[in-house]
């Protein structure tokens, strides 16, 4: 577990960081609020940030050219918010993913923070291109990217690395199982295998809702997984260069933690350090930290887990862009260490620098 102590800057240098937000997933709302979260934190932390939209790009070559006191976060927020109504109509004019002057100005920073959640983002193709154009980033690389996005391929790899996690079964677009031929009991859990962010997660109590949430998924994904609901407490556990951090519960208001109860303020009770005995806690910790290390983890990600009444522990995915909103989980464990959240932005790069030593 990382304590109070650990904390230290690992350059003591100002950078040059694009903070790389926006995109077209569904997530695209809550990844420009990340970006803006981080931009103003790794300013504060003393480096020259600045933001970009890596569908829309920029028109200027050297994004670098404004000081500090020049540069308008607020403005730049707005002006990517307004691009979003365009984006149906840009995708039917152009196949390109990356907007004007994207690779170049990436190329130029010292370091790209990846607040991108979702498609294209998550899942590992913009790692893979920045790794062939030479462009440091902040995270895992394209292939852990990709493995922790697709739940079908993080549920085998922890059953074959022994971290246990909930019984689940696979369906491609067209097939069609019965819960019962699932081996399940209602409820159920039935996700899309490549959303984030709880959207395409669907908890179905009744054979009704069943065949709704498959509709559901189906439609945002050719393949899903249908999972054992598990009765119990809910807790996420952030781990940084793989250690753990002090463990976070999630106490819904209403419902469960779902889109809207993760980013709405006030609608969850995030208990932070979570109230677990010591033996509890660290069997907690230990098991976010084989999941980040079985799945290829680099610098920092969050690992959710379940517990039921019989205090049996299930692991049910790794995020390795999570949410760095006000509301996010992170940034609240870090603070329990000591990390305000412009610290924990700093420190998220000097993890991630770390990654290119010896390359």
């Amino acid at each position: 577990m990382i304590g109070k102590d650990k904390y230290q800057r690992i350059q003591d240098k100002e950078m040059k960081i694009i903070v790389l937000c926006g995109g077209i997933s569904t997530e695209r709302e809550i990844s420009i609020k990340s970006g803006m979260m981080i931009c103003k934190g790794l300013r504060q932390a003393g480096h020259q940030a600045v933001l970009l939209d890596v569908y829309f790009g920029t028109e200027k070559t050297d994004i670098f050219s404004d000081t500090k006191e020049t540069y308008d976060i607020d403005a730049e927020i707005e002006k990517i918010q307004s691009n979003t109504e365009k984006i149906k109509q840009i995708q039917a004019e152009r196949k390109d993913f990356f907007g004007q002057n994207v690779l170049q100005v990436c190329q130029s920073a010292d370091m790209v923070f990846m607040a991108l959640h979702g498609k294209y983002g998550e899942d590992g193709l913009c790692q893979a291109a920045f790794d062939l154009a030479g462009i440091r980033y902040t995270g895992s690389g394209y292939l852990s990217s990709g493995i922790c996005m697709d739940k079908e391929i993080t549920k085998k790899l922890f059953i074959g690395c022994g971290v246990p996690t909930p019984k689940s079964v696979y369906l491609q677009k067209g097939d069609y199982k019965n819960h019962s031929e699932c081996g399940m009991q209602f409820p159920v859990v039935v996700k899309a295998c490549n959303s984030g962010s709880s959207v395409g997660v669907v908890i179905a109590k009744n054979q009704a809702e069943y065949e709704d949430a498959l509709e559901t998924c189906f439609s945002l994904d050719d393949k899903i997984i249908v999972e054992q609901f598990i009765h119990g407490r809910e807790f996420s556990v952030g781990v940084l260069a793989g250690e753990a951090l002090p463990i976070i519960e999630i106490i819904p208001k209403e419902g469960w933690y779902d889109y809207q109860n993760k980013y709405q303020p006030g609608a969850t009770l995030d208990v932070c350090p979570a109230e677990l005995s010591e033996l509890l806690t660290k069997k907690m910790q230990k098991i976010a930290e084989d999941a980040y290390h079985c799945a290829g983890c680099e610098a920092y990600a969050r690992v959710d887990i379940m517990m039921d009444e019989t205090e049996a522990m299930y692991c049910l995915e790794i995020n390795t862009l999570p949410g760095m909103t006000p509301t996010s989980l992170i940034p609240q464990e870090a603070a329990v260490v000591g990390m305000d959240f412009p610290a924990l932005c700093d420190r998220l790069v000097q993890l991630s620098f770390d990654k290119y030593k010896n390359k």
